[in-house]
């Protein structure tokens, strides 16, 4: 197996020990599945508490301008709930519900990702990285911020002290890096698990997966094809693997 070495040339790290508890924090309903969700569902399978916290409502996630807004929110909440099932988590979905495409990342909010870190007492977080270049969407951005603003405030006792007894994670992975040195090998069965989940989001079959039709079995099949081939041309080795890349943050 080939590995290839970071700009340091250090060798990615590869496949924590599975953790206790795992806490996802995502922009919109999907982007948990696309950034981790093998990951997630691996982890759930040998005995890790996986928890979803999504930041937004969903409201605009469509290419259709006569869609009800506030319709499409309460139905993208049903298939997150059912996204998340599917990974293999078993308590309900956190889901903060700020205006999609208007979320900040100030003092308005971070307190409700501090009552989750604190409620839930995940031993890794995982989120969008904020400090990706060139990226457009400002609700990852935030919801990345949010994450990492969320997990030092959450640790340290004189922030937000009515939010409960401070808890501190022991490291955090962050998905869409520009510098990933980290990698969760995604075995078939795992990226099985992922597809069924991403099908959850059916609202978005058009608008993220290419597939103008829900029963179009061929774009379906483009759509399957091209989650493997990234998933494979992501992977930190040259072995053919699926993989999910993040870059690790180990101490928090």
């Amino acid at each position: 197996m080939s590995t290839y070495l970071m700009s340091d040339g250090v060798s990615p790290s590869q496949n924590l020990e599975v953790p206790s508890s795992a806490l996802a924090i995502g922009a919109h309903p999907d982007d948990i599945e696309f950034g981790c969700g093998g990951t997630l569902a691996k982890w759930a399978s040998k005995g890790c508490n996986i928890y979803h916290l999504v930041c937004t409502d969903g409201s605009k996630g469509t290419w259709d301008p006569n869609v009800d807004g506030i319709a499409l929110a309460a139905r993208r909440q049903q298939e997150q709930t059912l996204a998340a099932r599917a990974l293999g988590g078993t308590a309900p979905v956190t889901f903060l519900a700020w205006k999609d495409g208007e979320l900040q990342s100030g003092l308005e909010q971070r307190p409700q990702v501090v009552e989750a870190i604190r409620r839930l007492k995940p031993e890794i977080v995982l989120a969008h990285d904020p400090w990706k270049r060139y990226r457009l969407h400002p609700d990852h951005r935030h919801a990345g911020f949010l994450a990492t603003d969320g997990v030092v405030a959450a640790r340290d006792p004189l922030f937000f002290p009515h939010l409960g007894q401070p808890h501190r994670p022991a490291k955090m992975l962050l998905w869409e890096a520009d510098q990933p040195d980290h990698q969760e090998v995604i075995e078939e069965e795992f990226f099985q698990i992922k597809l069924r989940a991403l099908k959850a989001h059916a609202s978005q079959y058009e608008s993220t997966m290419g597939v103008n039709q829900l029963d179009d079995e061929s774009q379906m099949e483009a759509f399957i094809q091209r989650l493997r081939a990234r998933l494979t041309e992501n992977s930190l080795t040259s072995d053919g693997q699926l993989a999910e890349v993040f870059k690790l943050i180990p101490k928090i």
